[in-house]
């Protein structure tokens, strides 16, 4: 995918994320008035739908920093990051741990939010992921006891000319070499039996 083509595809995706988020929003706000008026005889089932809302809400805020458009210019507050992280590790067995303690560029958080998705691949027993950010770039550790790894999308990282094509759901892997690119980052991985580090260093 050629750099405009890229651009063009994160427009695509701000546009889907933006058109989005309202009515998800919406839907909160009136489960959260049904349970505050008493309008409703439900009551695990409004926990269960209240909960769905909620982590679709999140996912749409996650995806639309991994995916949609990004420039320099924008900062992405650590509230609204850590926000973020907090709403999605409730639905998963993930937990994350932001370091960075300032705002940062949209384009740079954008790196992380990729790299995330791919941590997620490789951790679908749970474990926790630490991202931190130095002047030398980002550093994004996953951890457990059982790790699944996939060969040929983490050797794609590294060696995107050899990487094979991508499902929908593994689009991170093959995004994640071109944004890093893009921002003039050298991207690296090292792996253990417990561990995945993913390195994205300036060149």
């Amino acid at each position: 995918m050629g750099h405009s083509n890229m651009n063009f595809a994160a427009l695509v995706a701000s546009r889907i994320c933006h058109d989005l988020i309202s009515p998800v929003g919406a839907i909160s706000n009136g489960l959260e008035l049904m349970s505050l008026t008493g309008d409703t005889g439900m009551g695990p089932e409004l926990d269960l739908i209240n909960d769905s809302v909620g982590n679709a809400n999140a996912r749409i805020r996650f995806f639309r920093i991994a995916f949609g458009h990004a420039t320099p210019e924008q900062p992405v507050g650590r509230g609204q990051i850590t926000s973020i992280l907090q709403d999605i590790a409730r639905a998963s067995r993930i937990t994350y741990d932001w370091m960075p303690q300032s705002d940062l560029p949209r384009d740079e958080v954008r790196m992380a939010f990729l790299a995330l998705l791919c941590m997620e691949n490789a951790l679908p027993y749970g474990g926790h992921v630490e991202v931190d950010h130095g002047p030398m770039g980002w550093r994004v550790v996953g951890e457990n006891d059982r790790i699944n790894i996939e060969g040929s999308l983490w050797n794609g990282l590294c060696h995107p000319t050899q990487a094979t094509p991508p499902t929908a759901a593994q689009v991170q892997f093959a995004l994640l070499p071109m944004v890093a690119e893009d921002q003039d980052k050298k991207l690296c991985v090292h792996m253990s039996d417990t561990k995945i580090e993913i390195a994205l260093q300036q060149k």
